[in-house]
């Protein structure tokens, strides 16, 4: 249970989603017998219909794990999709590049092992979407690394914005977690008021934020 939505709801929509198989199935059943984050169901089929639908083709995402989200990105792409993502954690890295090439889209998904922090000035090029799905607490300086990168018009999409809830309500704050927390607040207080930036904060899965950039040049 998240404390996003309501248990129930939450069940009828995941059980109402037509179930992956092959390789994602795999990975699924991997992520939950492992502890592994991956993006929920919902938010997933979101994402899809995102891509989809605004004819994205190129993703930077900031937090691969052990790849479930690029694979899914990308096949909602396209031959034409190419996506840059970055892991820092070594076994996870190792876990994805090896279902990366499983999936055969090594040459569509470029996996780069290291700090996002110290990467992203180096990745060049611009992007039609930006997916922050790493470290909940460094969201904000992970923004501030990559929006130049984003086209105009593109989007920036924040996952775990909501983080069980805790973010909305002291309620449900677990004392070690409030640094995160806290963060993670004066992260969405800023793309939520920042005059190029246009947020809408969704309670689906752990919480996303939806954001669009308009202009070229982003000043903090």
């Amino acid at each position: 249970m998240s404390n996003i939505v309501d248990k129930l709801v939450e069940e009828y929509i995941r059980d109402i989603l037509p179930e992956n198989q092959g390789q994602l199935k795999a990975l699924e059943e991997y992520a939950k017998k492992n502890n592994v984050p991956i993006v929920h169901p919902e938010v997933a089929k979101l994402l899809e219909v995102i891509i989809k639908s605004s004819k994205i083709k190129s993703i930077l995402e900031v937090g691969t794990a052990i790849g479930y989200s690029s694979l899914i990105f990308s096949n909602a792409m396209g031959n034409e999709g190419k996506i840059v993502t970055i892991e820092k954690r070594g076994d996870m890295y190792e876990m994805a590049c090896k279902n990366i090439e499983e999936a055969g889209l090594s040459s569509k998904i470029n996996l780069l092992h290291g700090d996002a922090a110290e990467l992203l000035p180096q990745i060049d090029g611009k992007f039609d979407m930006i997916f922050l799905d790493a470290a909940k607490g460094h969201y904000q300086k992970f923004l501030l690394s990559c929006i130049e990168k984003l086209d105009e018009n593109g989007m920036i999409v924040s996952d775990n914005v909501l983080y069980k809830g805790m973010v909305a309500s002291n309620e449900y704050l677990i004392r070690r977690k409030i640094t995160i927390v806290k963060r993670m607040r004066k992260y969405l207080k800023y793309i939520s008021e920042h005059p190029q930036l246009t947020t809408s904060i969704i309670p689906i899965g752990d919480g996303l934020a939806l954001t669009y950039k308009s202009g070229r040049n982003f000043s903090e």
